[in-house]
């Protein structure tokens, strides 16, 4: 049994009677807190928009070839103007600002109030304007910037660092964006921290819990796309796994290259023009999508959550176009500079790989699984993030039969992916950082 001094030394051990430590912890929680609520507003608020395009849409169906390029340009405009640094994913960003110890920026370049406002504001405006974009990424940045702003407050000589506080938004803002704990963990570790410590873990998971716990308390305990029969998993699913892994491994690393070269400097004429002229580019890219989403009828638009669903369902579209033309419509949003994400797009492509590879299985009694495994497979191969992929879209499809399956997808089309692209978000991590030093030292 214990003595008095014993439970004494246990308590200081713990800093359980340290009244700065608990005013510390209470200052983190809130901070998650805060970061799930705001995380859950902005996933509302990008669905009110969504909504209120395909509405207008689908009363006017040549709306989109004048407000796509002309609100891009708008928000481009207001981006590069007053929230340098909010534009893309918002995934580079974080990262970069885990690691700008090693740039002379500072990091409120990356990560902060004013670029989590922004990043809200003109996300949403761009799936209102109808770009085919997530907000799962800027929900990263977003949950990074709000917890990292808590740091002020922390009482002095608090043992939480304040880049601790980034990883940890993070990893909540993923976390609360898809209702994926679990993934929010991994993504912090596979993603974020790639030097992850031991001291961070309980930062991060208690992040991860308060922004669950709101997000649960607004929304319900939801999974993302409904509990769905996958069916019987047997040997029978070794053969898709293998060509799912390597289509879609072959797509996604094509799909990152491009991302990857269109964030540095194109060459040619193309490039030239888009360094004279970025409105106009953005504007060009615009009426991209916009006529994308003509030739698509809307299906083009938007983070592609409805189409995979109903995907998911059996229903959905029937043309193997769909995965084309969402593959191209997501490119274009991404090299026209406007805020958004590229999650959600990339598990729809995934699933409509998936629906395009369908007839190759003639005698698979399993749809939805092979649609699941293209998901995970182009998400895994454009991110090369395997574990984080596999696991969130797991637990996106409540699918916890297929955790070899969905693992072992992810894995192929990683590695086959490595073939044509460096990983996207360490490599777009870099050019922002490269891109942004000589506007700091203007």
């Amino acid at each position: 049994m214990l003595t008095l001094s014993e439970i004494i030394a246990t308590f200081q051990t713990f800093k359980l009677t340290n009244l700065d430590a608990w005013r510390g912890r209470l200052i983190v929680w809130t901070a998650a807190a805060t970061a799930g609520l705001i995380v859950v507003l902005f996933a509302k608020a990008s669905e009110h928009a969504i909504d209120l395009f395909f509405s207008m849409q689908q009363s006017y169906w040549w709306a989109p070839i004048l407000i796509t390029p002309l609100a891009g340009m708008l928000i481009v405009w207001v981006t590069n103007r007053w929230f340098k640094g909010a534009g893309g994913s918002g995934i580079p960003q974080t990262i970069a600002a885990l690691h700008v110890e090693n740039q002379n920026l500072p990091l409120s370049s990356f990560v902060s109030l004013k670029l989590a406002i922004g990043k809200i504001t003109l996300g949403v405006g761009a799936l209102a304007a109808g770009f085919s974009a997530g907000r799962e990424g800027p929900s990263v940045q977003v949950g990074a910037s709000i917890m990292h702003a808590f740091r002020r407050f922390l009482p002095v000589g608090f043992s939480v660092h304040p880049k601790h506080l980034i990883l940890a938004g993070g990893a909540a803002g993923i976390s609360a964006a898809f209702n994926t704990p679990l993934a929010g963990v991994v993504f912090a570790i596979e993603e974020l921290g790639r030097g992850f410590e031991q001291k961070t873990n309980g930062v991060v998971i208690t992040a991860i819990v308060l922004a669950g716990l709101v997000s649960m308390s607004m929304q319900g305990n939801y999974i993302y796309f409904g509990n769905l029969a996958v069916g019987v998993i047997d040997r029978t699913i070794i053969l898709p796994v293998i060509l799912c892994g390597m289509v879609c491994g072959i797509f996604g690393g094509f799909f990152s290259r491009t991302l990857i070269e269109s964030s540095s400097r194109l060459k040619g004429r193309l490039g030239a023009f888009r360094k004279l002229h970025p409105l106009w580019w953005t504007g060009f890219c615009g009426l991209m999508v916009a006529l994308l989403g003509v030739i698509s009828a809307g299906a083009a638009h938007g983070s592609g959550y409805s189409y995979t669903q109903e995907l998911l369902k059996g229903g959905g579209v029937d043309s193997w176009q769909y995965a084309p033309i969402k593959y191209l419509a997501t490119i274009f949003t991404y090299m026209s500079g406007i805020p958004g994400g590229i999650f959600a797009p990339s598990l729809s492509i995934g699933a409509g790989i998936g629906h395009d590879m369908l007839p190759l299985f003639s005698n698979s009694q399993l749809p939805i699984a092979i649609i699941a495994l293209c998901m995970a497979g182009f998400l895994s191969a454009a991110t090369q993030a395997p574990l984080t992929s596999f696991i969130i879209v797991m637990e996106m499809i409540d699918g916890h039969e297929m955790v070899i399956s969905l693992m072992a997808v992810t894995m192929i089309a990683s590695l086959t992916a490595r073939v044509f692209s460096p990983p996207l978000y360490a490599k777009l991590a870099d050019i922002q950082s490269t891109q942004l030093t000589p506007l700091v030292k203007k």
